[in-house]
């Protein structure tokens, strides 16, 4: 197996021969990814990159119970396998017992296409999209703004192998387009700037003109400017804003050891959790599905290293949709087998998207128009963690807040500054709009599969005026 030839299963096979360990897994990744990248109505850079990582589970079995060591890298070649699977052994050897050690997984059927070749991307992913992004920039030039942005797309073709006989194989393709519209105020103040966002698996659902419009409708909106005062107000937050707030809350609040110890707000008193609490008075509900459609990720889990709500002991544990809040009421928080055990809770792995429905049918246009006087936000930046007990996030408005009177918005305010917890959001939220797909500004790197309903807040806390854009 030469160097440059080696396909991700036969890597995955080589491994596994390697192994001089009780057990082992292997999990194989190929990732291509093309690009486009724009500044004053340009195109500035675009290309294609390819890479390779592998990460090799080596376990233990010891008197004392199952040991494990975990190395990754990336780029590697035929010759470097087994100094790789000997520096995972020796790692294993040499590590106490792992608490979250279970016997690795069988019995999952194989991946039919496990021998095929990695599924790639490439330039052609924007053929129609790139033409139809310069027909923007032509408009945009005519108009007096300037388009700025990036469109990615990225296929990963994921290769598991473990010495139980699994052979599993999933190919993730993601796709994210961040627009932003800039143009000169006519009163000589600061420039009016808006944002869109959109997620998509191949480009063909997403159009630029579309948004455009849309930005260039939200700049003819700040040419009217009015500074508002810190303070609460009923508050429209649009998809995105709201798969900011959820997604956080999926992350970091939401393992089931977790709450049961005590550290995040779906804690009670004696070690107990909140599930089976109403959350919301609204019949929301939280989800995940592999099988998702248009949201589609990975049926088994894939997990590099063992945290508090992933083990690689699970690599190949199956996936199924699940409800993490259902009809407003908390069901499900995140598990591992082994933090299943420990907490008494069914198990429940994370899964590569997250969808909130349950609302309405009514769209975010038709939500403004039933708005005697609100804010309306575009999106959320720089979202931290003030406090865990109540999952209190801080952050900021960008790139447009607009006051809403008596069902149209008539101007552009001031950022602000909030302090809210999704938690709060959703127990005092009075109407969900429309689910739909959507992209979160702040996790977009991380984490594309998200389809969520606007959300109107009575009491959005607007902390403190930013002086932000």
């Amino acid at each position: 197996m030469s160097p440059r030839s080696s396909k991700p299963h036969e890597i995955v096979e080589r491994t596994l021969e390697l192994s001089r360990t009780d057990g082992c897994v292997v999990i194989a990744e190929e990732r291509t990814t093309a690009n486009l990248r724009w500044a004053g109505n340009a195109l500035t850079t675009n290309g294609v990159t390819r890479g390779r990582g592998l990460t090799v589970v080596a376990t233990v079995d010891g008197a004392q119970g199952t040991a494990c060591g975990v190395v990754s890298r990336s780029a590697v070649t035929a010759e470097e396998l087994e100094p790789l699977v000997r520096a995972a052994e020796e790692a294993a050897r040499t590590a106490g017992p792992a608490e979250d050690a279970r016997p690795l997984v069988a019995g999952v059927p194989h991946s039919p296409d496990f021998a095929d070749a990695p599924a790639e991307t490439s330039s052609e992913v924007f053929a129609d999209f790139a033409p139809a992004l310069g027909e923007s920039f032509a408009r945009a030039r005519a108009d007096g703004r300037a388009l700025y942005g990036f469109a990615n797309h990225e296929v990963v073709s994921s290769y598991l192998g473990t010495s139980t006989g699994l052979r599993l194989r999933h190919d993730q393709p993601a796709g994210t387009l961040e627009l932003n519209a800039k143009a000169a105020r006519r009163d000589g103040g600061p420039a009016r700037s808006a944002w869109a966002g959109r997620a998509t698996r191949d480009f063909k659902d997403v159009d630029p003109a579309a948004l455009d419009a849309d930005l260039a409708r939200r700049l003819a909106w700040a040419e009217r400017r009015t500074e508002l005062p810190a303070g609460r107000y009923e508050t429209l937050l649009p998809p995105t804003a709201v798969a900011d707030m959820l997604i956080y809350q999926q992350w970091q609040a939401s393992s089931a050891r977790d709450a049961a110890e005590g550290r995040t707000v779906f804690a009670r008193p004696g070690g107990a959790t909140r599930i089976g609490e109403r959350l919301s008075e609204l019949p929301l509900t939280l989800r995940s599905d592999p099988a998702e459609p248009g949201l589609e990720a990975a049926p088994f889990v894939i997990a590099h290293a063992s945290e508090d709500d992933s083990s690689v002991f699970d690599n190949g544990l199956p996936l199924a949709g699940t409800d993490w809040i259902r009809d407003g009421v908390l069901n499900r928080l995140l598990t591992t087998r082994h933090s299943a055990e420990l907490t008494g809770q069914p198990v429940a792995p994370a899964i590569g998207n997250l969808v909130l429905d349950g609302g309405g049918a009514r769209s975010l246009e038709e939500m403004i128009a039933g708005t005697e006087r609100g804010l309306l936000l575009t999106s959320l930046w720089y979202v931290r963690e003030v406090d865990p007990a109540t999952l209190l996030l801080t952050g900021l408005t960008r790139d447009g807040v607009y006051l809403v009177e008596r069902g149209e918005v008539v101007g552009e305010v001031n950022n602000f500054r909030f302090n809210e917890s999704p938690v709060g959001l959703l127990s005092r939220a009075a109407e969900a709009g429309r689910t739909e797909p959507t992209l979160s500004r702040e996790w977009g790197d991380w984490f594309t599969r998200a389809a969520m309903p606007a959300l109107r807040v009575p009491d959005f806390n607007m902390s403190s005026v930013s002086q932000g854009v």
